[in-house]
């Protein structure tokens, strides 16, 4: 567990004095920490330290459950609400026949009319390493066939032994 993620609740807690708030009630002003954990004890629920490098820390009465609870169940929403990028790779050579780059790229359009993003590699093999041109000239004839569906998020870019192209579906 992390520094951070620690909560210092209840005992733990060792300032004198702290600014205390009731979970949906009153203020209760600047009071010691015992006569806050009296209240807390009294209403059945968790002194939490919410701001511990305040001057004077702030604490909270509150049910500490119930709020991880909700604060679990609000995390859980927002990933459950979060969208997935699919992204497709497809490979090509820089030797590869007309037929094939077809195939590839009815291949690709499909994925970009689902709605996938769509990744171009051109592996560079042996000599092929000295013109290195010669696969962006392959990704540049892949991008006429589908510019007509496609966004270009970057240009054909060199590493390490693959030219790539990364491409978007058009909304």
């Amino acid at each position: 567990m992390n520094k951070k993620d620690r909560v210092i609740m209840n005992d733990d807690i060792r300032v004198p004095e702290v600014r205390c708030n009731v979970d949906g009630a009153e203020s209760l002003g600047i009071i010691s920490t015992d006569e806050a954990m009296e209240k807390a004890n009294e209403l059945g629920l968790d002194l939490v330290l919410i701001a511990p490098d305040a001057k004077p820390p702030v604490a909270k009465i509150m049910d500490y459950g119930k709020y991880k609870y909700q604060e679990e169940r609000k995390l859980k929403e927002q990933r459950k609400n979060q969208v997935k990028i699919d992204v497709k790779e497809i490979k090509l050579s820089v030797k590869i026949a007309e037929n094939d780059v077809a195939y590839k790229v009815k291949h690709a359009r499909e994925f970009l009319e689902e709605g996938k993003h769509v990744k171009f590699r051109v592996f560079l093999k042996g000599r092929e390493m000295s013109n290195p041109d010669s696969a962006k000239d392959v990704l540049l004839k892949v991008w006429a066939m589908i510019e007509d569906v496609a966004i270009m998020d970057k240009e054909p870019k060199f590493e390490g032994r693959y030219y790539n192209l990364y491409v978007l579906p058009k909304k």
